[in-house]
């Protein structure tokens, strides 16, 4: 066995060591490192300094540690968030939107813009910047000032990186939103899942929440559910978190389309962060994600991105601004129906072969729907044309389950996929070839 001869021996520096030994592929991936007592021995220094070593290389995602088996170099600390589509399959599982429901580009749309070559500029387009604020004023009553971010996933790890350190509680619905499972997995952040029924996530009791340093709650149409949030509900939460160090942080990824009432942050007097993004009703070319919030962490934040990225681009500012105004509201209301007008008419079909989703009242791009077997479910729907994502990583219960996206399906479509997952359901667990 390698053994370590540096010194001091301190927690730092056998920490360093280690990652040093596992970084140039003296310890290669699966190598099992020493126990801590006798690496302690090894080294003449106490286990505890051994052990504190340990857990920092742990936190920091180095090494992982796997009971009685001990501490190993991990095979991968790539994260995959991603569902491969076999090729042939309409492709129900990726999340994406309808890119048939996307704005044209004008041809006139950088008319009235010049480019910037000001090194020490702020980054901001201040039109933009104005119709953000007025907007959020106007639909969701937060009237914060807007910072810009690069996505919704963008300001939640900032925001997670901020306020948590490695070990902390972060409590989330589940069923929740795919990449954020593999966000606190990154983080080395503790998972605590909130139960959903229809009025949106159950408040558990104080002892649950003790200990938590941030909360997760998807205001309006739920991923992947389409729950949204009773006033009720949203004031019972508002009462939980009163007085408690937590941060809240809002998704409000639907906000634009939602036909829904959001019940506004007056109510909350611990720190929150409102998020939510162009992406939905522009596309992944045309989004920017927004924040707003309460308390320091927003401001940490700007400071950090400022160090990095700097700012978004402004004529990306302009892009989603001209884009943004040229749907307006009738716009956004076409598009919202659209996915609307699918959904319901899935539900409808599903329901008439006596299959309940959860959140038939909601609204989105995607219906949950729990099944006694998600490895049959998927197989057989696969077998029939249809890719569908697999529920059970995404929900920290592992409950067995099938995510279906409507932004590729048609209204033709719905009756033949629900006759398909009804006869899914009634195949039970037998092979299908």
């Amino acid at each position: 066995m390698e053994t370590l001869n540096h010194e001091p021996h301190s927690a730092v520096n056998i920490a360093r060591h280690i990652s040093a030994r596992i970084h140039d592929g003296t310890w290669p991936p699966g190598f099992r490192l020493p126990t801590v007592r006798a690496l302690a021995a090894e080294l003449g220094v106490n286990p505890n300094t051994v052990s504190a070593a340990y857990k920092q290389l742990r936190d920091a995602g180095v090494i992982q540690t796997d009971g009685r088996r001990g501490s190993f170099v991990p095979h991968s600390r790539e994260l995959v968030v991603e569902t491969a589509i076999a090729h042939g399959l309409r492709d129900l599982a990726s999340g994406h939107v309808d890119a048939r429901l996307l704005p044209q580009i004008p041809a006139d749309i950088f008319a009235d813009y010049r480019l910037s070559s000001a090194a020490g500029a702020d980054g901001l387009h201040l039109p933009f910047r104005q119709f953000v604020q007025d907007w959020l004023q106007r639909q969701v009553a937060v009237r914060a000032e807007p910072v810009f971010f690069s996505s919704s996933l963008d300001i939640m790890e900032r925001a997670l990186s901020q306020r948590c350190i490695p070990g902390d509680k972060v409590a989330l619905e589940s069923p929740c939103w795919p990449p954020l499972v593999a966000l606190l997995a990154h983080l080395r952040l503790e998972a605590v899942p909130l139960e959903l029924d229809a009025e949106g996530a159950v408040v558990p009791d104080a002892a649950a929440l003790q200990g938590v340093t941030a909360v997760i709650l998807t205001a309006r149409a739920h991923s992947p559910t389409g729950i949204g949030y009773s006033r009720t509900r949203w004031q019972a939460w508002q009462q939980a978190l009163a007085g408690l160090p937590a941060l809240l942080i809002v998704d409000d990824h639907w906000g634009a389309l939602s036909r829904q009432p959001f019940h506004g942050m007056d109510g909350f007097a611990n720190e929150w962060l409102y998020t939510t993004s162009t992406s939905k009703f522009l596309g992944t070319d045309a989004r920017i994600a927004i924040a707003a919030g309460q308390g320091p962490t927003l401001q940490a934040m700007q400071r950090r991105f400022a160090l990095g990225p700097r700012w978004i681009s402004p004529l990306l500012q302009h892009i989603v601004w001209r884009l943004w105004r040229q749907l307006g509201e009738t716009g956004l209301a076409a598009i919202a129906a659209s996915y609307q007008n699918r959904r319901d008419l899935l539900i409808s079909c599903l329901n008439s072969h006596g299959i309940r989703a959860p959140g038939q009242e909601g609204e989105g791009q995607h219906i949950w729907l729990p099944v006694a077997n998600e490895a049959h479910a998927l197989q057989f729907l696969a077998a029939r044309g249809w890719a569908v994502q697999g529920g059970s990583a995404l929900n920290l219960t592992k409950q067995s389950a099938v995510r279906i996206t409507i932004g590729v399906l048609d209204e033709a479509d719905c009756a033949v996929l629900a006759a398909d997952i009804a006869a899914s359901q009634a195949a039970g667990g037998r092979t299908v070839y």
